[in-house]
């Protein structure tokens, strides 16, 4: 498979102002993301998990620009996202859409359902005529599960499945090469979501689409995703095929996420053993020296004080299986 993104190095950072501080005084500087880099490939789902605050929601933003980012984000081997001309990455935003967590807030109220999803195509293919844009719209429909008598309908009429439906052919109606999907089905209902992943991965299949689907629901993840990355205040823990990433995780956090997910055997469920972090997460405004994770971390030692680990394979992983822990070939 040939790479369509690569990322290097992408940091992202925000000032924030000190309470009753002078005007003009310096203010702080929380570090939402910090230093990842990853590769996706054409056709490929990189799913990214981690606790709430974890930097996953501004990472997917970083990548099209919608919070400003450091680093690189390399398209098709070709431009660097992050340093072209707001004029170019229009042209790149039709390549790279966008899924929201809410459906309903993510669609304009005044606008029908028609309009909601012809909205990409009159800003990037302004040489389509009313007819074209029309019957591309009723096409996408089609493939969404959307009804064509719906088409004038406002949003406020559908429900949160049919909504996250809705937003899913808004994205996919200028052929893009690459989705991101930030918490898609975290609104939704059990059985819709099942729904909902259904014709994401039957989509994806059908066009040859790229994922970047972020969740917290792991067992979400595994059933979509190629690869999973594993993020902790802002940082890579973990990342690694999913079937090697699930049944053989090497870090200590993965090895928590993964104690925590259910298994439907009552038997097993009982009897399994859960991992339990003490503490709470760090503040991204005062993050812990060297490891970030070395607050909660059971097998912190002196050296996670004074170094931060490098993500990188170790003798214990699987080909691919990258870690950053200092410790991850003694468990």
């Amino acid at each position: 498979m040939s790479e369509l993104l690569r990322v290097e190095d992408l940091r992202v950072t925000f000032d924030i102002p000190r309470r009753g501080a002078l005007p003009f005084s310096e203010p702080m500087h929380l570090r939402a993301v910090g230093g990842v880099g990853f590769t996706l490939n054409a056709g490929e789902t990189l799913g990214i998990v981690g606790e709430s605050g974890c930097g996953k929601s501004t990472l997917a933003r970083a990548l099209i620009r919608m919070v400003p980012g450091e680093g690189r984000v390399v398209w098709m081997g070709g431009d660097d996202l992050l340093a072209v001309s707001r004029r170019k990455m229009l042209s790149y935003r039709s390549e790279i859409q966008m899924i929201f967590q809410d459906p309903l807030a993510a669609l304009n109220p005044r606008m029908t359902v028609g309009q909601i999803i012809a909205e990409p195509l009159r800003t990037h293919r302004p040489d389509l005529s009313s007819k074209e844009v029309k019957a591309r719209v009723k096409e996408m429909m089609d493939r969404v599960s959307l009804l064509p008598n719906q088409i004038n309908r406002y949003p406020h009429e559908f429900s949160g499945g049919q909504c996250q439906r809705i937003g899913i052919a808004r994205a996919l109606i200028v052929e893009p090469k690459l989705i991101i999907c930030d918490e898609p089905v975290s609104a939704l209902d059990v059985s819709i979501q099942a729904q909902v992943i259904n014709l994401l991965m039957r989509l994806q299949k059908e066009l040859g689409l790229a994922l970047i689907f972020i969740a917290h629901d792991l067992s979400v993840v595994r059933h979509i995703s190629d690869r999973v990355m594993v993020l902790y205040l802002g940082r890579i823990m973990e990342i690694a095929e999913k079937n090697d990433l699930y049944s053989n995780a090497r870090h200590p956090y993965t090895q928590a996420l993964m104690s925590a997910v259910p298994v439907p055997d009552p038997d097993i469920e009982r009897t399994k053993d859960v991992i339990v972090l003490s503490g709470e997460l760090p503040s991204p405004l005062d993050p812990p020296s060297g490891c970030v994770f070395r607050t909660r971390c059971p097998r912190a030692q002196a050296l996670c004080a004074e170094r931060d680990p490098a993500l990188e394979e170790k003798s214990s992983g699987r080909p691919g299986q990258r870690i950053a822990c200092h410790f991850a070939d003694e468990t």
